[in-house]
């Protein structure tokens, strides 16, 4: 059996994550007893043995450590390739981002604030140019729906009908 990290909080569900650093961490509810987590976890070991695989095998072809160099030119690629995905898919799809930033976020690819700003991980500039316009398309989308809704993946597939092929490749 695995251990696990058990983080507490203000929340309704129970949830597992597993880092790129192999991590597994349980995420609770306050008041869910210690062995309802337990029973939880265990009844979960199949799904977190094919997880673990999955992030070992991503992190080798996707290291989390990269060089100062890799990283300087994978912003570069970032800063030149985004903002004009953003214009293209702006215009298609009439949703327009109050800004657009490049980070180095390591466990997301994009975000867009209550206040339709949009940021990208240069990490993204790693992955096939069909994955980059799904992030594109999927973040844009959170400008109109703040969700994950149905009405929200309506939106990415009218303008990206083979949005979870796509989406696969950010997994893969």
């Amino acid at each position: 059996m695995h251990e696990y990290k058990l983080i507490r909080s203000d929340r309704k569900s129970i949830s597992i994550e597993i880092t790129p650093s192999l991590e597994i961490i349980i995420r609770s509810p306050y008041r869910l007893p210690k062995a309802d987590i337990e029973k939880f976890f265990l009844s979960h070991e199949k799904w977190i043995n094919e997880k673990l695989e999955k992030m070992k095998k991503r992190v080798e072809k996707y290291p989390t450590q990269i060089s100062e160099t890799e990283a300087k030119a994978l912003i570069q690629k970032a800063e030149q390739i985004l903002p004009q995905k953003v214009a293209h898919y702006s215009r298609l799809m009439n949703l327009y981002p109050t800004a657009l930033k490049i980070t180095a976020a390591k466990t997301r690819f994009g975000s867009c604030s209550g206040k339709n700003s949009i940021c990208f991980s240069y990490l993204l500039m790693r992955y096939p140019d069909e994955a980059i316009d799904y992030v594109v398309v999927h973040e844009l989308a959170h400008i109109k729906h703040k969700n994950h809704s149905r009405e929200f993946y309506a939106l990415v597939e009218k303008y990206l009908p083979d949005y979870k092929v796509r989406e696969k490749l950010l997994r893969s």
